[in-house]
C-alpha cells in the first residue's frame, strides 16, 4: 500500500467521497500537487484529502471526467485476488439469498464496490463485462477470483463492446476469458424458462433487472390479447403467454433476436399463441393502428432513448410518441407496461409524458404500479444514476 502513488484532492473536495460516493471528478484532484498527466490510464492509487489523511485506495484515468474511482476504504485492504475473492464472495450472499436459481446479475457494479465491473450469471457460465480502464488492468484477477469462489465454473466471456469503453479510451472487443463460452445459454426466469445469445445478443444476453416488472404480468394477462414491443428473445411476450395470455404479438427488429422468441415459445409450449412481427417497433406500431388492432395488454420496454443529458428533448417526444401510440392500440380498460432504462429520465418524467400521451390519445389514465430493477441490481444510495430502471403499469380508462 505505501509503494502506490497518491492523488490528492483538493481542499474541501473530500466530504461527498468519505460520505460513501466512489467517484473522483478530474476537478476535484490539486493536480498542483498530484498532476494528472503523471499517471497512466488505469492505475492503482491510494487517495488522499488535502491534509493528506487516508481517503481510500482505487484507480485513476487522467484522460477520463470520472478521473478516479475508490474501491476500498480499509488502509490495509491491498487490491489483490483475496480482495475480489472477498467483494465477489459478498455479492454472491446477497443473490443466494434472493434467489433459488444461478440465474442473476452477479455484481453491479458501484453498487457491490467493484466500480466499472458487470457480472452476469447463466448457472455454470458467466459474462463478465469491463467499463473502466482501472478495472481493465484487474481483469486476471478478476476471473481469477471467479473461479475460485465458483470450482464448477464452466466459462467466462467478456463482453467488452459497451459504449462507455470508448471515454475511457478502451478499445471494444468480445472475446472467450475462460473456457469455452457457449453461443446461447439457458435461463429460468419467474418459472418460466428461456435460452438468450451470449456472444451475438445484447448487452450480456439477458436483461436480469426488469425480472420482478415481468412477474407482475401474471395479474393482467389472463385470457388477454398482448403486444409485447421491442421484444428481443421475448423476455416479458414469452412470460404472458406462459401465464395464459390469449395470444401474444412481439414486435422485434433483429431477425436473430426474433428465432430465439420462436424457440422461447416453443420451448414453454406456447408456440400456438405467440407470433412475430419482423420491423421497426414505429413503424409496426403505426401499420397496426392503420388496420384497427386492438390490444387488452401492451408492453413497451425500449432502450434507452436518453444516453446522454443532451438527448434528453428528443429522446422524451420519442418516449411520448410511443406511449401515445400504445394508448391508441389499446382496448378500453387495457393495461399498459410502460418502461424507461433511461437514467436522465426520472420517474416523474415518465409520469408527464404519459400524461402527455394519454392527453394526444384522448383517453384517461390510472397509474396503477411503479416499478424499477430488481435487488440484484441494488441502488447506490450516493449514486442516483444507479437507480435507472422505471417501469409503470397503466390503466386506459
Amino acid at each position: 500500500m505505501t509503494n502506490l502513488p497518491r492523488v490528492q484532492l483538493k481542499k474541501g473536495e473530500g466530504r461527498r467521497i468519505r460520505g460513501g460516493h466512489p467517484w473522483i471528478y478530474s476537478n476535484e484532484i490539486a493536480t498542483g500537487v498530484t498532476p494528472l498527466k503523471t499517471f497512466s490510464p488505469g492505475q492503482e492509487v491510494v487517495v488522499e484529502a488535502h491534509d493528506k489523511s487516508f481517503v481510500g485506495t482505487g484507480y485513476i484515468n487522467p484522460h477520463s471526467l470520472i478521473a478516479g474511482r475508490i474501491m476500498s476504504r480499509d488502509p490495509s485492504i491491498q487490491l489483490d485476488q483475496a480482495f475480489f475473492v472477498q467483494q465477489i464472495q459478498n455479492a454472491l450472499a446477497l443473490r443466494a439469498r434472493l434467489f433459488s436459481h444461478p440465474y442473476y446479475r452477479l455484481v453491479f457494479g458501484e453498487s457491490d464496490q467493484l466500480p466499472g465491473l458487470v457480472i452476469d450469471r447463466f448457472g455454470h457460465d458467466f459474462v463478465v463485462q469491463v467499463n473502466t480502464a482501472g478495472m481493465e488492468l484487474k481483469t486476471e484477477l478478476v476471473i481469477n477470483a471467479l473461479r475460485e469462489v465458483f470450482p464448477d465454473l464452466s466459462s467466462v466471456l467478456l463482453r467488452n463492446d459497451s459504449q462507455i469503453r470508448t471515454h475511457e479510451g478502451l478499445e471494444t472487443y468480445v472475446k472467450p476469458a475462460y473456457g469455452q463460452p457457449p453461443q446461447e445459454v439457458s435461463l429460468e426466469e419467474n418459472g418460466v424458462s428461456f435460452i438468450a445469445p451470449l456472444e451475438k445478443g445484447q448487452k450480456t444476453g439477458w436483461f436480469y433487472d426488469h425480472r420482478l416488472n415481468r412477474g407482475r404480468l401474471q395479474h393482467y394477462v389472463a385470457d388477454k390479447k398482448v403486444l409485447d414491443v421491442f421484444s428481443y428473445v421475448g423476455g416479458w411476450g414469452i412470460q404472458a403467454a406462459f401465464y395464459g395470455a390469449k395470444s401474444v404479438d412481439c414486435i422485434e427488429v433483429s431477425e436473430l433476436a426474433g428465432q430465439f422468441i420462436t424457440r422461447n415459445a416453443e420451448l414453454n409450449q406456447v408456440a400456438d399463441k405467440v407470433r412475430v412481427i419482423c420491423d421497426d417497433a414505429f413503424d409496426a406500431m403505426k401499420k397496426l393502428l392503420h388496420v384497427d388492432k386492438r390490444y387488452d395488454v401492451i408492453i413497451l420496454d425500449p432502450p434507452a432513448f436518453v444516453k446522454k443529458f443532451k438527448d434528453r428533448k428528443e429522446g422524451l417526444i420519442a418516449y411520448q410518441r410511443l406511449n401515445e401510440m400504445a394508448l391508441k392500440l389499446l382496448t378500453p380498460g387495457g393495461i399498459l407496461f410502460s418502461c424507461s432504462c433511461s437514467m436522465h429520465i426520472g420517474m416523474d418524467d415518465l409520469f408527464g409524458l404519459l400524461q402527455r400521451a394519454a392527453y394526444r390519445a384522448q383517453c384517461q389514465i390510472q397509474i396503477l404500479e411503479r416499478g424499477h430493477q430488481g435487488p440484484d441490481h441494488p441502488l447506490h444510495v450516493s449514486i442516483p444514476e444507479t437507480d435507472y430502471l422505471k417501469a409503470v403499469v397503466v390503466r386506459k380508462v
